[in-house]
């Protein structure tokens, strides 16, 4: 596993979208694969909700004929969870604060999730 091109892709997003605070991949079961969290957050706890998340938000794309889901954001009081998608065996899930501009993580974050796909798929067909 290359995890320093996966860190690499989680900086590189912190840097291109202002409001970003925590990123973390992980597989769609919920095993954390990679963090780049604070302190008071828990990256394994992160990794296990934003796969039920995501997993109830697919299947609801799916009974309700919406297509293949992509993305998924959830609003709070003090800023943004957002969650991706990446392809069928992983997601990515990024935090943001109050003045976070959702639209530009959302362009920003497409070829992140790309990069990320290709490094994962690489590992799984080394069988790393």
């Amino acid at each position: 596993m290359d995890h320093e091109a996966l860190a690499l892709e989680m900086r590189g997003l912190r840097e291109q979208v202002t409001g970003i605070t925590d990123t973390a991949v992980a597989a769609s079961d919920g095993l954390l694969i990679a963090s780049d969290t604070a302190d008071s957050i828990d990256p394994e706890g992160l990794a296990a909700l934003a796969a039920a998340g995501l997993g109830l938000a697919r299947r609801t794309a799916q009974a309700t004929a919406r297509g293949a889901l992509r993305q998924t954001v959830t609003y709070g009081s003090h800023g943004c969870a957002a969650f991706y998608a990446v392809g069928d065996t992983a997601l990515m899930v990024v935090l943001g604060d109050e003045g976070i501009d959702v639209d530009r993580l959302h362009r920003a974050t497409a070829p992140a999730l790309d990069r990320i796909g290709s490094i994962l798929r690489h590992k799984t067909a080394e069988g790393v």
